[in-house]
């Protein structure tokens, strides 16, 4: 999730564990901890896909953040100690800051690597945006109450950390049945598809956008929850014959293990891009990346850099996203 929601779910987190003794200094302690995780960020991993997919890696671990965190605690214990707050409090306040922020982000698409070192399995459910304003904002509104309300700020703090998870079951929910719904609609269609993936436009859980892959193409839909509408898929091609003479290279191996084969491959401007189908929208996706040069009819390898796809304005891509939506008879746009 985006750094705000990080920061507020760290301080309801914090207020929470610490309650009403450490006051205000519990929810701006727990802010700050609650970004430690994607410090990660402006680590260099030497390659435009190593920065991709070792991002949320050590720092946002299960096991590591269980060592880290009373590394992180006995400072703030020790300095808290003589306000009658004991370093054991602040120690699990730590620990399940730490944890919920790994957890939130497993939820997102992008891909948390959890059980490192054991395993680098990248967890994404994919059932929330990477930026919700309504998870954030109960939250926020938790928090701000409960800061104004000094008497009740654990009942108002614990309200808004109710809603919020609330909410990411409810978008769990919505996810398994626009699911169904395209797997019913692919079903109809007699479309040849492998895998398939629903995850919600920007910014709400009503409006979903469908990804189907298949051996030559990948098909793109858009689903409203509760419309009742039928969900109509678009083709786009895809080419992994042009991986032949790469397939073994590092990129993109680990490109095909991180999006769980949700990619697409194509030639762009005589490189072979491989795009992460997972994250944006046919024509604005998020991450692309050259793997490979086209020359005399083949693919030779080449250093791994990032593929900038064009970034039109937003309101061009929210008007058409969210005309993809509905009900399409009135309107001619390629969804």
């Amino acid at each position: 999730m985006d750094s705000l929601s990080q920061a507020a779910l760290g301080a309801a987190v914090g207020g929470a564990v610490m309650g009403r003794r450490a006051g205000w200094r519990a929810f701006a302690i727990g802010a700050g901890v609650g970004t430690l995780p994607d410090l990660d960020s402006f680590v260099p991993f030497g390659g435009a896909v190593a920065d991709f997919t070792y991002h949320r890696g050590y720092t946002h671990a299960l096991f590591v953040q269980t060592l880290a965190a009373p590394l992180i605690a006995w400072p703030i214990g020790h300095w808290r100690q003589r306000h009658g707050e004991s370093y054991r409090r602040w120690l699990l306040a730590v620990w399940l800051i730490l944890i919920t922020h790994a957890l939130l982000d497993a939820v997102t698409i992008y891909g948390t690597q959890l059980w490192l070192p054991f395993s680098d399995y990248p967890v994404g459910l994919g059932s929330v945006f990477i930026i919700d304003p309504l998870y954030t904002l109960a939250l926020l509104i938790g928090i701000g109450v409960a800061a104004a309300n000094p008497w009740r700020r654990g009942r108002w703090n614990s309200v808004g950390l109710a809603v919020s998870t609330a909410y990411l079951a409810w978008a769990l929910v919505a996810q398994q049945v626009v699911e169904q719904r395209a797997e019913a609609a692919l079903a109809r269609a007699g479309l040849p598809v492998e895998r398939l993936l629903a995850t919600p436009a920007p910014f709400n859980t009503l409006l979903w956008r469908v990804v189907a892959v298949g051996e030559d193409a990948h098909w793109e839909g858009f689903y409203t929850v509760g419309s009742g509408r039928a969900i109509d898929f678009n083709r786009y091609p895809n080419s992994p014959d042009l991986l032949d003479g790469i397939e073994d290279a590092w990129a993109v191996q680990r490109l095909q293990y991180f999006t769980k084969g949700f990619y697409a491959v194509n030639e762009r401007e005589g490189s072979v891009v491989m795009t992460d189908l997972r994250m944006g929208q046919a024509r604005f996706y998020a991450f692309g990346f050259r793997v490979g040069q086209r020359k005399d009819g083949r693919t030779i390898a080449r250093e791994d850099a990032r593929y900038e796809y064009p970034r039109p304005p937003m309101t061009t891509v929210f008007r058409e996203l969210y005309a993809c939506g509905r009900d399409r008879s009135t309107e001619v746009i390629d969804c």
